[in-house]
């Protein structure tokens, strides 16, 4: 087979606090992680791309949040799609996706390594305020693509996990001071600031500086905040702090961003 009809191919179909979409492709499976949109919106956000929703056949969820759940149970009984999360997960979003089939129900705990065919996906915990949270690292034809978001801080053991990947999906959910001096309760912003919060850029900025390695050249900046963010004042965050530690942005590897409703470029990894 030609190596690059052989590589792993990904598009970030949605990325923000108001919804939460990937796409990921190998020679034998069509998947998604979350499906934090309407299942109206996430078919026509494959369109977009080229990608027909009836070709996927796996559905991987991080947590019950409905920004990354919302439509999982559309999807689930429209398309006959398996769904992959851990059991406290499951627990979780039943009642609030309706009913899925028991064949349809897969579980998948964390610290785990799953095999589908050509396809490696390595589940790993993160602090964020939900039942059991996990995120994944994908592994096909020697490539790696790890998706990190919701998180409040990032554990060494995670750090060690994760690093060296050939692409990265990394929450830069927001820019502190427009979070202190924005619009959001105390409640909320201590929330968000707290371990079981999420990533600001300078947070998401230094874990990248910890786990980009030589492999390393796709780096997707995502759920940011509409409220408290801006694609701007994330990416020049994340590029300035890893310029200044000597790292060569968008040479060595690309800083790419992500949108809410507008899916990035298919790539191959």
């Amino acid at each position: 087979m030609d190596s690059k009809l052989d590589n792993m191919k990904i598009s970030v179909l949605a990325s923000s606090s108001t919804g939460n979409v990937t796409y990921i492709e190998t020679p034998q499976h069509k998947i998604l992680v979350d499906a934090g949109m309407s299942g109206k919106k996430i078919k026509e956000l494959l369109d977009s791309v080229g990608k027909n929703i009836e070709e996927i056949d796996s559905l991987f969820v991080t947590h019950e949040h409905s920004d990354h759940i919302k439509g999982v149970g559309v999807l689930a009984r429209r398309y006959g799609l398996n769904v992959y999360a851990n059991e406290k997960t499951w627990q979780a979003m039943m009642p609030k996706i309706g009913k899925v089939d028991s064949d349809q129900i897969n579980i998948f705990d964390k610290n785990k390594v799953l095999s589908l065919g050509d396809l490696d996906i390595e589940s790993f915990g993160v602090s964020h305020d939900a039942a059991d949270p996990q995120f994944y690292k994908f592994h096909h034809n020697n490539k790696d693509f790890v998706i990190l978001t919701d998180t409040g801080y990032i554990s060494d053991t995670v750090e060690k996990k994760i690093e060296n990947a050939d692409g990265y999906l990394f929450e830069c959910n927001h820019d502190v001071d427009m979070l202190r001096n924005g619009s959001y309760a105390w409640s909320l912003k201590q929330r968000i600031l707290s371990e079981k919060g999420h990533l600001s850029n300078e947070d998401g900025a230094r874990g990248l500086m910890d786990v980009i390695g030589e492999n390393t050249k796709q780096v997707y900046l995502g759920h940011l905040s509409p409220e408290n963010n801006t694609k701007y004042t994330a990416h020049e965050t994340v590029a300035t702090f890893l310029k200044n530690h000597d790292m060569a942005v968008d040479h060595d590897f690309y800083l790419n961003d992500t949108d809410p409703i507008i899916p990035d470029d298919l790539i191959i990894l």
